[in-house]
């Protein structure tokens, strides 16, 4: 049984402290925006549900899909090296870090669309929450880009771990960011 799974077993947490002090100062933060998104949102419903209207949710839903793939390519990476496979772990890695570049890829073209219907941070609060939130996120996608592709150079048990455990964080922010900003009502 490798230290990981004995770790696992145990009930301790993968990876140093020192990334879940940072996952959960992240996830404190995400939550305060979120919540400020839902308090600002009781002020003016209506208003908000128009705004809704205006996202592509089928945009959201394929960059759901895209960052729990991501996911699963990360823990599918920690696997390999924990076997030993170091190749195949970079390959994983590689996927995740492809997948994210595919997020941020529709994220931009939401962007864009946005962009070309004259629709900006000043329009309406829940443009100002909707470009604070995902843009906030994806400088996180790109974090974790970079990350992957450094444990991917030094890819041993505990980089992939940690790195995974970051790259994790990032999609459960937007499991939540997706149905708070695009299908509430």
């Amino acid at each position: 049984m490798s230290d990981t799974a004995r770790a696992d077993a145990s009930g301790t947490l993968p990876g140093d402290l020192m990334i879940w002090v940072l996952i959960v100062s992240e996830l404190l933060v995400f939550g305060a925006a979120l919540g400020g998104f839902m308090a600002v949102r009781t002020t003016d419903a209506a208003g908000f549900a128009a705004a809704q209207d205006h996202l592509d949710r089928t945009a959201g839903a394929l960059n759901t899909i895209v960052l729990l793939t991501s996911g699963l390519f990360a823990a599918l990476a920690l696997r390999a090296c924990e076997v030993g496979s170091r190749g195949r772990a970079r390959l994983w890695l590689g996927a995740a870090a492809a997948l994210g570049l595919v997020f941020l890829w529709v994220k931009g073209l939401e962007y864009a669309a946005k962009a070309a219907q004259g629709i900006g941070t000043e329009t309406h609060p829940f443009f100002t929450f909707y470009y604070l939130v995902t843009g906030f996120h994806a400088a996180h996608v790109v974090a974790g880009i970079v990350i992957l592709g450094l444990v991917s150079w030094r890819d041993n048990v505990a980089n992939i771990e940690n790195a995974t455990a970051f790259w994790h964080m990032v999609d459960l922010v937007w499991v939540l960011i997706f149905p708070v900003i695009y299908l509430l009502r």
